[in-house]
């Protein structure tokens, strides 16, 4: 076994630490990071806090886009979801197996993840770290380092390429020790270890469920939920609704063919996205939803710019806003 390992680098502290405690020991180090479209530490269009990670490291960072893939993983996990709709052990099993296959690929001789017993409910109980190593087929070339000593010696350890008397010894929910540890690396930015996963969310988790039940899971449309409001027009029509400048130019980003956008005419007011198989109906209605989130909905009537493909498939209809009651009746 040469001395040479694959961490998955998420971004978060715990990830960065496992690596930090490799380079340490004189480990050539290259970092990996799955990107699966959720990771809320990574911001909507990569994953920024792995690759800044890996670059104050100093170590090789590739990162490999396997939103699609893991669809199907998502649709169907094996072992469950958590709380939400977070299919962690399933998660996991599937990153190892891309990891082991890299991992060989590049002759590297074992994994490392930041994974620390006892700190996540689902997939870090020790039952549950080994169905994931036995069925992603990583058992013994799978490393923990800040846990380490509280599970049965990997082979890097019996062979005496890592030592294990330097391995952590954390387990549990508290971050103190991970904390205390990045200071004594004089590690100072890292992200707030309450980030993670956005299906663990139960906000985000609620849109994604609505998803399911209307069968519309896809990565266009679970992209589309991560910005701004949205509200369950029809069985088939849904709308996103910025909730300032910024998600309004997300969402303008977003367009595409066969979404309608909505925007107030003449005051202030949100850019929404209106998406699916929608009838006049369901236009009209996202119109009354977009004209109620601007400061005249008091008013009797409000004008709407509607678009289809671009401005020169636009018309402009006056409509009522929507009522309170009918706004939290539809949201998501």
């Amino acid at each position: 076994m040469n001395k040479k390992a694959i961490v998955l680098l998420s971004g978060g502290l715990d990830s960065i630490l496992a690596a930090k405690l490799m380079l340490e020991q004189g480990v050539d180090v290259e970092a990996v990071h799955y990107y699966i479209g959720f990771a809320s530490c990574g911001g909507d269009d990569g994953p920024g806090g792995a690759e800044q990670a890996a670059s104050a490291l100093g170590i090789k960072f590739t990162k490999v886009d396997i939103t699609e893939e893991y669809l199907e993983v998502f649709k169907n996990p094996a072992h469950g979801y958590g709380a939400n709709v977070n299919p962690c052990i399933d998660c996991k099993i599937f990153m190892l197996r891309k990891a082991k296959k890299y991992m060989e690929s590049i002759g590297a001789s074992f994994l490392v993840t930041g994974e620390v017993l006892g700190e996540r409910p689902m997939s870090q109980r020790r039952d549950a770290l080994n169905i994931i190593e036995k069925a992603a087929g990583v058992r013994g070339i799978l490393l923990r380092p800040l846990t380490a000593k509280h599970l049965e010696p990997t082979i890097p350890e019996k062979e005496g390429v890592v030592d294990r008397e330097k391995l952590g010894d954390i387990i549990g929910r508290s971050r103190k020790p991970q904390i205390a540890m990045a200071e004594k690396f004089g590690i100072i930015k890292f992200p707030n270890p309450a980030g993670g996963c956005l299906l663990t969310d139960p906000g985000f988790a609620r849109r994604v469920k609505d998803l399911i039940e209307h069968n519309e899971v896809n990565v266009e449309n679970l992209n589309l939920l991560k910005i701004g409001r949205h509200f369950r027009i029809s069985d088939k029509a849904k709308l996103a609704l910025g909730r300032n400048e910024k998600e309004n130019d997300l969402l303008v980003r977003r367009m595409k063919d066969g979404y309608i956008s909505l925007e107030p005419k003449d005051v202030p007011g949100p850019f929404a996205v209106l998406v699916g198989t929608m009838s006049e109906n369901d236009i009209d209605t996202a119109a009354r939803v977009t004209a109620y989130h601007t400061k005249q909905r008091g008013e009797k009537s409000l004008n709407i710019e509607i678009c289809k493909g671009g401005p020169s498939a636009c018309r402009t209809v006056s409509v009522a806003p929507a009522a309170l009651e009918e706004v939290e009746k539809i949201r998501l």
